[in-house]
This record gives C-alpha cells, structure tokens and sequence, in this order.
C-alpha cells in the first residue's frame, strides 16, 4: 500500500479534518504503543499502519 492510499481510507473513515490529528494522537497498542505518526516516521509499513488501525476501529469492509 502507498502512502498516499494510506492517507486517502484514513481521510474517507476519519474525515480529513480529524485524520490527521488522530494519526498525531491516539495510541495504538498493535503499533507497540506508538502512535500513526511515530510508526511511520520508524519506518514501518502504511499498510502494517492501516491493518493496526483496522485493529482499533470499526473500519467499514470496503476501506480494509
């Protein structure tokens, strides 16, 4: 998955104006307690990234 997939199923679930701030901010524990952001920044895949947020959230089928 691209970065920018990535980005475009986070604005679709999240809206864009709260994606960004939620990627910032919230926690995730399949991530190993980093946030989107952070996981990103270490390197890790977006799609690792997206299936850890499809873990914490009631992400729609058609966006996973």
């Amino acid at each position: 998955m691209r970065l920018t997939e990535f980005w475009r199923r986070m604005n679709a679930h999240f809206g864009e104006a709260y994606a960004e701030s939620w990627a910032r901010d919230y926690v995730l524990a399949p991530l190993g307690g980093r946030t989107v952001m952070q996981a990103l920044a270490d390197g890790e895949s977006a799609k690792t990234v997206w299936r850890a947020v499809c873990q914490v959230e009631d992400v729609p089928p058609k966006l996973r």
